[in-house]
């Protein structure tokens, strides 16, 4: 059994909790550190799990989770000190780079850092990892195993890539959303009532990335099949080009990606 601490008890933290729990793991392998009293009675009340206030005097661990915010990261991890050097630090918090963390963690050298996002809330997300060569194979099964509980599982071999993920997936839901918003905003302005609206919209993603997945084609090569010549579907297409949708689409992206990169060096700072 896996001794595993999180320090941050908050929602991706218990998405977490909850999806290892939910595969097998024993809930007494569990320790998790939060402030809020309210929070703690919570967590041992949904998952069965242990749960304290402060990190101060931790027994080991063999992997332990930080899920709080960036900027609560550096006092999050100091009542951590000394750590022991087997164990492995697995950070979800966005921006917070390795070697920083190492520096606040004293030197720890196995630091993986992860990217989930919010479908991992309903073991529906997909997380990017990157680890550094002073992680082992076993540390990095580990951070692994605890990220795969909610979803899927990606390593990258830089860790610049993470900025990279962290626009295209961690952000991603959001723009999945905007354009459910949009698609039900079309269909309303049609005259379609709410619920119906809705319900075609969420359906239509839904189905489109369930497709898309199980079929492994080419996105390009979907969208052709659904696009006849002088149809509705090129007529719409047709206006999205025109306006430049899909090359805008892009640049917000790669925006997202700046702005990752810009919270990592300010985090970082001393």
């Amino acid at each position: 059994m896996m001794k595993v601490a999180f320090i941050g008890g908050g929602n991706m933290g218990a998405a977490i909790i909850g999806g290892l729990v939910g595969k097998g793991f024993a809930a007494a392998g569990i320790t998790v550190v939060e402030p809020g009293a309210a929070s703690r009675e919570a967590l041992a009340a949904r998952f069965g799990v242990a749960v304290r206030e402060s990190a101060a005097g931790l027994p080991a661990q063999e992997a332990i989770v930080l899920a709080v915010k960036p900027q609560q990261m550096r006092e999050a991890v100091r009542p951590l000190l000394p750590l022991d050097p087997a164990t492995v630090v697995v950070t979800i918090a966005a921006g917070i780079r390795v070697g920083d963390l190492s520096r606040w963690l004293g030197g720890h050298a196995a630091i993986v850092r992860a990217m989930p996002n919010t479908p991992a809330l309903v073991h529906a997300g997909i997380t990017g990892l990157f680890a550094p060569p002073s992680v082992d194979a076993a540390g990095r099964a580990r951070a692994e195993a605890l990220l795969a509980a909610v979803g899927e599982t990606v390593w990258l071999p830089r860790e610049e890539d993470l900025d990279a993920v962290t626009a295209v997936s961690g952000s991603g839901p959001a723009y999945v959303f905007y354009f459910i918003e949009a698609l039900e905003r079309a269909a309303a302005g049609m005259g379609l009532a709410p619920g119906p609206a809705r319900q075609l919209a969420l359906a239509t993603f839904l189905g489109a990335a369930t497709l898309a997945k199980a079929r492994g084609e080419d996105p390009a090569v979907l969208r052709a099949q659904v696009t006849s010549k002088g149809g509705t579907t090129e007529r719409a297409l047709g206006e999205m080009e025109a306006a430049g949708l899909g090359a805008r689409f892009v640049e917000a992206v790669k925006a997202a990606r700046e702005r990752s990169r810009e919270l990592g060096e300010a985090f970082g700072k001393d």
